[in-house]
C-alpha cells in the first residue's frame, strides 16, 4: 500500500499485491478501492499483480474540493499506472469505475493496457438527452444530490439495503455485513467529491471514448441492475466498442461482484486468461448466464427500451 502524488497536489491511495500481470481495479462511486477485496485476493492466488486505488476524494486519498470529473479521474489513473511502470495491464471498472477506464483508455492510449472489463458500468451516457431519448431525466440525479446533501448517512444506508445488491427485491436476503461495509467505505469518502461525482458519472458521454477502444473488452452487466439500468447501458457499449463482448446476467444487480462474486470472478479469469482474438471482424456476443449459445450480432443494430426508475430512491426500491 502507497500513495502518490499527483500534479495538482491530490494524494491517491493505492493497494499494490503480488506479481505477474497486472490487474487494475477502478471502484464504484461512493466506495474505495475495498470494494475490490474479493477480487483482489481471487487474483492474487491465481498468480497476478493485483492495483486498487481509492479516486480522489474517496476512501484514504485526499478529500480535495474539486477536479472530480472524469478528466481528473482518468489522469490520476494514468499517473498511477506510469508511477507503478505498468504494461500489458488488464483494467477492470465497476460502475463510476467503468467510465473512468473507458475514459483513462481513450485519454492516454493503449500502450499500457493489454484489455478492459466494464462491469455494471454507466457508459455510454446515463443521463437522458435530444441524442440519448432512453437515459434517466435529468431530475432523477439532481434527486439523489439532494438525498445527499440532506443527510448523507441516511442515504447511503438506503442505497445500500435496497436498489444497490438488489435486497429490496422479493424474496431477497439482505446482509448486514454487506450492508454496513458499503455505508464504511461511503462515509470514509468526502461528501463534495460524492456530490459532484454524481454529476461526472451521469452527465459523461463516453460515446466517442469507447468507439476509439480496439483491444478486447468485456461488457458485464445484469439485467436487474436498479442503478444503471441495464438496456441503455451494457448493450450499447457493447455495440461501440470494436472488440467488445456483452455478457449479460439474468436477474443480477447492480453490486453482482459482490453478491455474486463466484460467477463474476470465474468469467473475469477466463476473460484475462483468454487470448486476443485475431483475423476476424469485431462482434458482439449477446449471452444470459447459464443459457444457451451466445447470439452474434455482426454489423447489426442492437435495439433496446429504457427502464426508469423513481426520483425518489427510497419511494422507487420498496424501502418505505
Amino acid at each position: 500500500m502507497g500513495t502518490i502524488t499527483t500534479a495538482d497536489g491530490t494524494e491517491i491511495f493505492y493497494k499494490d499485491w503480488g506479481s505477474g500481470q497486472p490487474v487494475v481495479f477502478s471502484h464504484g462511486w461512493p466506495l474505495s478501492a475495498d470494494d475490490w477485496d474479493t477480487q483482489m485476493l481471487f487474483f492474487l492466488q491465481h498468480g497476478y499483480r493485483v492495483i486498487a486505488h481509492d479516486r480522489r476524494g474517496h476512501g484514504r486519498s485526499t478529500q480535495t474540493g474539486d477536479g472530480h470529473d472524469m478528466d481528473h479521474y482518468a489522469d490520476d489513473l494514468a499517473a498511477l499506472t506510469a508511477h507503478l511502470g505498468l504494461r500489458d495491464a488488464v483494467h477492470v471498472g465497476h460502475s463510476t469505475g467503468g467510465g473512468e477506464v473507458v475514459h483513462y483508455i481513450a485519454r492516454h492510449g493503449q500502450g499500457r493496457v493489454a484489455k478492459a472489463v466494464l462491469i455494471s458500468a454507466v457508459p455510454p451516457l446515463m443521463v437522458q438527452t435530444d441524442a440519448n431519448p432512453g437515459g434517466l431525466p435529468k431530475s432523477v440525479f439532481d434527486d439523489l444530490q439532494a438525498q445527499l446533501a440532506a443527510n448523507r448517512s441516511v442515504f447511503y444506508r438506503a442505497l445500500a439495503s435496497g436498489p444497490f445488491y438488489g435486497f429490496n427485491r422479493p424474496g431477497a436476503e439482505p446482509s448486514e455485513a454487506i450492508i454496513a461495509n458499503w455505508w464504511r467505505q461511503g462515509m470514509m469518502g468526502g461528501a463534495k467529491a460524492h456530490y459532484d461525482g454524481i454529476v461526472a458519472f451521469s452527465q459523461t458521454d463516453f460515446t466517442e471514448d469507447l468507439k476509439k477502444i480496439t483491444v478486447p473488452a468485456l461488457v458485464m452487466h445484469g439485467d436487474d441492475d436498479q442503478i444503471v439500468p441495464y438496456a441503455d447501458s451494457g448493450p450499447l457499449s457493447a455495440q461501440l466498442l470494436p472488440n467488445g463482448t456483452l455478457k449479460t446476467y439474468h436477474g443480477f444487480p447492480h453490486g453482482m461482484p459482490t453478491t455474486q462474486a463466484e460467477t463474476i470472478n470465474a468469467d473475469l479469469l477466463a476473460f484475462v486468461q483468454s487470448l486476443p482474438a485475431r483475423g476476424r471482424a469485431p462482434a458482439v456476443a449477446l449471452r444470459a448466464v447459464h443459457s444457451n449459445r451466445p447470439v452474434l450480432i455482426r454489423g447489426q443494430n442492437i435495439r433496446t427500451r429504457s427502464r426508469r426508475f423513481s426520483v425518489n430512491v427510497t419511494a422507487c426500491c420498496g424501502l418505505d
